[in-house]
């Protein structure tokens, strides 16, 4: 018995996103970033003395947080995004044993069990998706000074600072873990992954 031209090969690349999810995640990596480095040059010295015009900066953080939602929202119009924003939202048992193993530093891919998206990835998602809505509303209450009492306004400084920070070292390990897998990238990149890497890292994964 021969196998058919048209079969594919166990080693076949196979698709995790589509150009719709890709043109999401890369509009909210980009405004994100404007939002990172606006804020490092407002809030740091060298960098605001460096870069000047501190007027247009404030614009430019200010318009770029206020558009962070929207790749988001046009994202939902792809059934492919909706689904992984379900598979995101699901913490099933699978996950559990996934964190277990990294907190005991495991990385024997057996003790990992992950479906398309892995525990960490879950979390991290959920974590920035949070961030985000607290920093525009407490960026929003920054910009317009006239709708709050002035106890907020203070308040609503304190979080939107310490916050941006956090949000800061988060992303420094995101990006790390992201160049230190170069598929992962590819998949993000190009939209598809080899087989190999998808049996081996997400192994409950059914493409």
């Amino acid at each position: 018995m021969t196998l058919r031209a048209d079969t594919p090969r166990a080693t076949a690349d196979v698709r995790r996103f589509t150009p719709l999810q890709r043109w999401t995640h890369r509009t909210t990596a980009a405004l994100m970033g404007i939002c990172v480095v606006t804020a490092a040059c407002l809030y740091i010295p060298q960098l605001a003395e460096l870069v000047g015009r501190r007027a247009l900066v404030v614009t430019l953080h200010q318009w770029a947080g206020l558009a962070l939602p929207v790749p988001v929202l046009a994202g939902l119009a792809s059934r492919a995004f909706r689904a992984d924003l379900g598979r995101l939202n699901r913490f099933g048992p699978h996950d559990r044993t996934w964190l277990r193993a990294a907190l005991h530093r495991d990385k024997r891919h057996a003790s990992r069990p992950a479906a398309k998206f892995n525990a960490g990835q879950k979390l991290y998602a959920a974590w920035i998706a949070g961030a985000t809505l607290v920093m525009l509303a407490t960026g929003l209450m920054m910009w317009f000074t006239h709708l709050t009492p002035l106890l907020w306004r203070t308040s609503a400084t304190f979080v939107h600072d310490w916050l941006a920070l956090t949000i800061g070292i988060v992303l420094a390990g995101h990006i790390g873990m992201a160049l230190a897998d170069p598929e992962s990238r590819r998949g993000m990149r190009t939209g598809r992954v080899s087989r190999e890497w998808a049996q081996q890292e997400h192994p409950l994964w059914r493409p």
